[in-house]
């Protein structure tokens, strides 16, 4: 069992910058793939990053390519989602989900999200 605690997000201007990070408890964590995910009023939620257990490989949405980036400190059970040159589309709650393996599929653990508002 794993939980989940995002915090981090808030109001920022178009092309700014934000930095999420993700708490997590439990044991193992390094067995986890973990992944980023946000869901925009009244949309889908969608696939943002992912990381696997060991950090070595990263995957990411071509919407944020190039943007975004993840990257996990197994040290301390986190994970982090850097966001730059955000636009006003990129305002959603973003979640952080854990599942054992792979990165990529449906992900197991899910937290309560956080807010990420980018006004232009």
């Amino acid at each position: 069992q794993v939980q989940l605690v995002e915090s981090g997000g808030g109001l920022v201007q178009a092309g700014g910058s934000l930095r999420l990070s993700c708490a997590a408890s439990g044991r193992s964590f390094s067995s986890y793939a973990m992944g980023w995910f946000r869901q925009a009023p009244g949309k889908e939620r969608k696939f943002v990053l992912g990381i696997s257990g060991s950090g070595r490989d990263t995957y990411a949405a071509d919407f944020v390519k190039g943007r975004f980036t993840i990257s996990r400190d197994n040290a301390k059970n986190t994970v982090s989602l850097q966001m730059n040159s955000l636009k006003p589309e990129d305002t959603a709650v973003y979640y952080c989900a854990a599942k054992l393996g792979v990165a990529g599929g449906s992900y197991d653990y899910w937290g309560q999200g956080t807010q990420v508002t980018v006004s232009s």
